[in-house]
């Protein structure tokens, strides 16, 4: 039966008709690989940013903690530090009495 079927498309398409569809679809072949090729590299750039994006989020999380404990660790200095400015202050007092 598929003999028959080609026997008959071969005897309603002239051969130059059906080199030109021969070509149309290897050319279709042609792009659907293509496509496939770029969608794959899409894909794999698509995964590979997703990747970057969550060790950026790791280390902007590790980068706000550092932030948080400088500041805090400032905050105790500056305190200590106004804490002797003010023994020294007290110092001084107590001399130019």
């Amino acid at each position: 039966m598929a003999l028959n079927a080609v026997e008959q498309v071969t005897e309603q398409v002239p051969a130059d008709n059906f080199q030109e569809l021969e070509e149309k679809i290897y050319r279709t072949i042609d792009l659907y690989k293509a496509a496939r090729a770029a969608q794959a590299a899409a894909e794999r750039d698509a995964q590979r940013l997703r990747e970057q994006l969550e060790e950026r989020e790791e280390q902007l999380v590790a980068l706000r903690r550092e932030a948080l404990q400088l500041r805090k660790e400032r905050e105790e200095i500056r305190g200590r530090v106004e804490k002797m400015l003010a023994q020294i202050e007290s110092i001084a007092e107590e001399r130019a009495s």
